[in-house]
C-alpha cells in the first residue's frame, strides 16, 4: 500500500527513481550565479584593468564611442553595461542554452519523462520567443567580441611593450580565449552557415572547401555543451583575477 502510494506521488510528475532534478539544479545555480556576479560588476563599475591585463566583463571599452548615452542615466555607466548585453543575447539564443533554461528555470519540462511545474502546455518558440530567431546575427557580433578578446590576450602576453611577458594571467587569458573560440566557432548557426543549402559538397573546389570547414565547425559542435559551460567559467575566472590582481588581493606569477 505504501509502495503504490509513493509511486501515485511520483507520479504526479514522473515515474523516475534517479536524480533527474540534479541537472537543472546545476543549471540554475551556474547561469543563476555567473547573471547575478556579472551584475554586481556592472554595477560595481571598477578593477576591469590590472597592468597588461583588462577583463573580459570589461572589454572593448565602448564609453569614448557613445558619450552622449550619460546624459541619460543618473550614474556612471560602466564598460561592462555597454558590451555585455552582446555575448549574452549571443548565449541565451544559443541552441544549447535554450534547452538549458527552458528546462531549469521554466520546467518545460526538467528532463525527459518529467512532467514541468507549470500547468501550461510548451508553447513552442512562438511570441517573445521568435527572438531566439535573431541568433545568426548575434552570432557575427560575438566574433567580433572574439577578435578583440585574442587582441587583448595579445597584450597580455606584452604586445605592446616590446618583448614578451609570460605570466600566469596570460596563461589564464589563453585558456579563456581558445574556450570561447571553440564554443562560438561549434555554433549550430555557424556550421549551417558554412555548411547549409549545399546539395553536393565535392561538386566543385568552393563546395569541397565548405564542407572541410564544415567537418571543423561540426567536430566543435559534438561538445558545445561542454564549450558552453567551460567558457562561461573562464570568463569568471579571468574576470575574478584581474579584480584581485586590482586590488592588490593576489599577484601575478612572472615566468619571464
Amino acid at each position: 500500500m505504501a509502495a503504490a502510494t509513493q509511486q501515485l506521488a511520483w507520479g504526479r510528475f514522473t515515474l523516475r527513481r534517479d536524480a533527474w532534478w540534479l541537472q537543472p539544479l546545476l543549471v540554475i545555480l551556474g547561469l543563476g550565479g555567473f547573471g547575478l556576479y556579472s551584475t554586481y560588476r556592472v554595477f560595481e563599475n571598477a578593477h576591469y584593468v590590472a597592468g597588461l591585463y583588462q577583463s573580459p566583463l570589461g572589454s572593448p571599452d565602448l564609453r569614448g564611442y557613445v558619450p552622449w548615452l550619460q546624459a541619460f542615466v543618473p550614474f556612471t555607466i560602466s564598460p561592462a553595461l555597454l558590451i555585455l548585453p552582446f555575448p549574452l543575447l549571443f548565449r541565451l539564443t544559443c541552441y544549447y542554452y535554450r534547452k538549458a533554461y527552458y528546462r531549469s528555470f521554466f520546467t518545460m519540462p526538467p528532463a525527459c519523462a518529467v512532467r514541468g511545474a507549470s500547468s501550461h502546455a510548451y508553447p513552442g518558440e512562438r511570441g517573445i520567443f521568435l527572438l531566439q530567431n535573431l541568433h545568426r546575427f548575434f552570432l557575427y557580433l560575438a566574433i567580433l567580441i572574439l577578435v578583440i578578446l585574442w587582441y587583448d590576450t595579445a597584450l597580455a602576453f606584452g604586445l605592446e611593450t616590446g618583448h614578451l611577458v609570460v605570466g600566469l594571467g596570460g596563461f589564464l587569458f589563453l585558456g579563456n580565449v581558445i574556450l570561447l573560440s571553440g564554443y562560438t566557432f561549434g555554433c549550430h548557426s555557424l556550421r549551417h552557415l558554412v555548411g547549409g543549402k549545399l546539395d553536393c559538397y565535392s561538386c566543385d573546389e568552393g563546395s569541397k572547401a565548405r564542407y572541410k570547414v564544415w567537418q571543423r565547425v561540426s567536430w566543435l559542435n559534438t561538445n558545445h555543451m561542454g564549450w558552453a559551460w567551460a567558457s562561461l567559467f573562464s570568463i569568471w575566472a579571468v574576470d575574478l583575477f584581474v579584480r584581485f590582481l586590482d586590488i592588490g588581493l593576489i599577484r601575478d606569477v612572472r615566468l619571464l
